[in-house]
């Protein structure tokens, strides 16, 4: 655990350190695409983070390789040469799409080509594990098929929740941590020596996750672009496939007894299959009521629109933050979940345990719909947005240092619908204007629930 930790830390901490060069490097290159009408964002970011995120994934598997428990991957297994073979491909497309726009079929293209270079070098499924009968082998065209359709699958999963400040990050990170755990109790608790190739996947792919995220939480300085997308895709799936095509689960000992219980049993070995899958569903979600949407609608289904997910969080009140943290609660508890069901999969307690946070994500998704009435004595210790502000007269300003609440009648609520910000309310059908970024909620209006907070004579 020593040695994974410390790799974690290397590809973590030289992630972080080149994301700054990187970010001055894509603003001189130009790699700072214009906004388009779906985006949340109000200023060109630049783009090319992966850059950073390429070498944190180099640096930590050349410190796993002269780490002395670790250094028997590269020995026993060419697993972590080809999934730097793989990444370095996906990662030179993800660039040149970043700079030049590449044609989607051209990316899908190279998706395909990064996962038949890493199954010629051995990273592939080799078998499958099927309830009630056991491991199946796999011919090399199945499975070669099926690898190559589970990195497409994940890399482009990752790459359509890519849509928010920190989302993709966080919930790639979210999705390793947990895969972390599952391969690290088969390695550790079962000594199974074949697993340790996907447990340094995992705990690189965290690293790589941790170490940008400062960079890219909201308001984001760089975004990851394809070029990070698409490699910690690759890099979740290599981790899927390794545990899931090379260990020898029947040395678990779990496919024994009647079918019944080999059926029962065998259930938690699906784990590595579905981890990929938490990031999937989400996404998957949004998909198919993008689909519904639009064809109710009268229009095409590729037609681009503000519909998704992380806009209506937006939508309905949430700020940017906000509803990236929604996002990271549900992941994590899909993810964390099937990972606690995969080592005590007879207790009723996990299942319980989840439909109680599952309630517990519901009443947060739904918070912007209620508005609490907080007491005076109470104002002091909540956040400023639950305060009752006093109306401002028409013509007259608060004074210097005077606090808000106390102009006009003590305690008197700011009317619904009117902008807290001590100006008068505009009029009706016109919205007062708030600089861009401004709590994240002007994605969609020309005006926020809250207040702008900046302090005068600041950038907008």
């Amino acid at each position: 655990m020593r040695d994974y930790l410390l790799t974690l830390c290397v590809t973590a901490a030289v992630t972080y350190l080149l994301t700054g060069p990187v970010r001055k490097f894509a603003i001189a290159t130009g790699a700072m695409p214009e906004i388009r009408a779906r985006d949340v964002h109000h200023e060109p970011t630049p783009r090319l983070g992966g850059i950073a995120m390429f070498f944190g994934l180099c640096a930590g598997l050349l410190v796993a390789d002269h780490l002395q428990n670790l250094n028997g991957v590269f020995e026993l297994s060419n697993e972590p040469r080809a999934l730097l073979s793989g990444a370095a491909l996906i990662w030179l497309v993800g660039v040149l799409d970043d700079k030049f726009e590449i044609d989607a079929l051209i990316k899908l293209g190279a998706q395909m080509i990064a996962a038949g270079v890493m199954v010629m070098q051995g990273l592939t499924i080799l078998w499958i594990p099927v309830p009630g009968v056991g491991m199946v082998s796999l011919t090399d065209w199945q499975g070669t098929l099926l690898t190559v359709a589970l990195v497409v699958i994940t890399i482009n999963a990752v790459n359509f929740v890519d849509g928010l400040d920190g989302l993709a990050a966080g919930m790639v990170c979210i999705a390793a941590a947990a895969f972390f755990l599952y391969t690290y109790r088969i390695w550790y608790g079962y000594g199974i020596e074949a697993a340790a190739p996907a447990t340094l996947f995992s705990a690189i792919l965290i690293g790589m996750c941790v170490g940008f995220l400062p960079h890219n939480m909201h308001p984001g300085r760089i975004f990851m672009g394809d070029s990070g997308s698409m490699l910690i895709g690759l890099v979740l799936a290599a981790g899927a496939i390794s545990v899931t095509g090379q260990v020898d689960l029947d040395a678990l000992k779990i496919f024994e007894g009647s079918s019944r219980e080999a059926t029962h049993a065998a259930l938690p070995v699906f784990i590595p299959l579905l981890l990929p899958l938490t990031i999937i569903a989400i996404p998957f979600a949004d998909l198919v009521l993008a689909v519904v949407r639009r064809t109710w609608n009268g229009k095409s289904p590729f037609a681009a629109d503000r519909g998704h997910l992380h806009h209506r969080l937006l939508e309905i009140g949430h700020s940017h933050s906000r509803s990236v943290l929604i996002m990271y609660f549900w992941s994590a508890l899909i993810a964390f979940g099937v990972v606690a069901y995969s080592v005590h999969s007879a207790s009723m307690w996990i299942l319980l345990i989840v439909v109680m946070l599952s309630a517990v994500g519901l009443v947060l998704l739904l918070l912007p719909r209620f508005t609490p009435r907080v007491p005076l004595w109470a104002q002091p210790f909540v956040p400023p947005r639950y305060r009752r502000r006093a109306r401002v007269p028409e013509g007259q300003e608060a004074q210097e240092g005077q606090e808000p609440g106390e102009a006009g009648e003590p305690g008197a609520a700011v009317a619904a619908g009117e902008v807290a910000t001590g100006a008068p309310r505009a009029p009706h059908g016109e919205h007062t204007h708030v600089p861009a970024g401004v709590n994240g909620a002007t994605a969609l209006s020309a005006h926020s629930r809250f207040p702008d907070r900046r302090k005068a004579g600041s950038r907008p």
